[in-house]
């Protein structure tokens, strides 16, 4: 499985992802996350999740169309449209194998960075079929991969007002809470960061002894919240018999 999360905020997007690569019963490092540093203003990352050789190829393909039509690309939308061609591509090449050997076609990729024309970063999750949504306000995030343990904590805090900082705080709580719940979910990960304006990404790895002393004051703060955590009504339940005897 993947762990791959984009947030954004009203500074910019900030991105998690995993390494754990899973081949029947073999567990690989392998990097998700695609970076591309144009000249000038120019500023991509691509997360994806799904079927290891679909992803190969599907980059490979893309790859191969910005080299040869980078100039054209203004606005990121344009750039994912061309890379749901490709998807669309491989799909047509490989989807008709793949179900015959009880595979399913499951590509999914989060773009998001700022071209020239883009008055903003910009943040787009893009599905199997090639088709794809932009993130809004209301919701500042997509996750794809490992999607269930991760999200009440984005739901609950990360707003679009939220700071960068912030933002990173919180998916990597997220990405805590995956791979305490989920064996397919590991260390390292790798976060990037796109500021409005810049026209530059930031790639930084982590690995688990980095932040071992996080996650560890994360568990014990949790603990003590529910130490704290108001118990009168805990003492109804546990009082109810005696009540009922007197």
């Amino acid at each position: 499985m993947t762990f791959c999360l984009a947030m954004k905020v009203k500074d910019g997007i900030v991105g998690i992802s995993d390494t754990r690569l899973t081949s029947g019963k073999e567990c690989m490092t392998a990097k998700k996350v695609t970076v591309r540093k144009g000249n000038g203003r120019h500023a991509v990352f691509v997360m994806t999740s799904g079927l290891r050789s679909l992803r190969d190829k599907a980059i490979t393909y893309f790859h191969e169309v910005i080299e040869e039509e980078q100039q054209s690309f203004d606005k990121l939308y344009k750039m994912v449209n061309a890379l749901g061609e490709q998807v669309k591509r491989v799909a047509r090449e490989d989807r008709e194998s793949l179900e015959a050997s009880g595979l399913s076609f499951n590509l999914y990729a989060l773009v998001a960075g700022q071209l020239d024309a883009d008055k903003e970063p910009m943040l787009y999750m893009l599905y199997p079929e090639g088709n794809w949504v932009e993130v809004g306000e209301s919701s500042p995030y997509f996750i794809i991969g490992n999607t269930g343990h991760g999200r009440p904590m984005l739901d609950r805090v990360l707003r679009y007002e939220s700071s960068m900082e912030f933002a990173l705080k919180v998916g990597f709580l997220s990405f805590n809470a995956t791979r305490v719940s989920s064996n397919d979910v590991e260390y390292p990960i790798d976060v990037v960061i796109c500021k409005k304006g810049s026209f530059h990404v930031t790639e930084q790895r982590f690995d688990r002894d980095d932040m071992h002393r996080y996650s560890v004051w994360w568990q014990e703060r949790i603990a003590q919240s529910v130490h704290e955590m108001p118990d009168d009504w805990v003492n109804i339940v546990f009082n109810k018999d005696e009540v009922a005897k007197r």
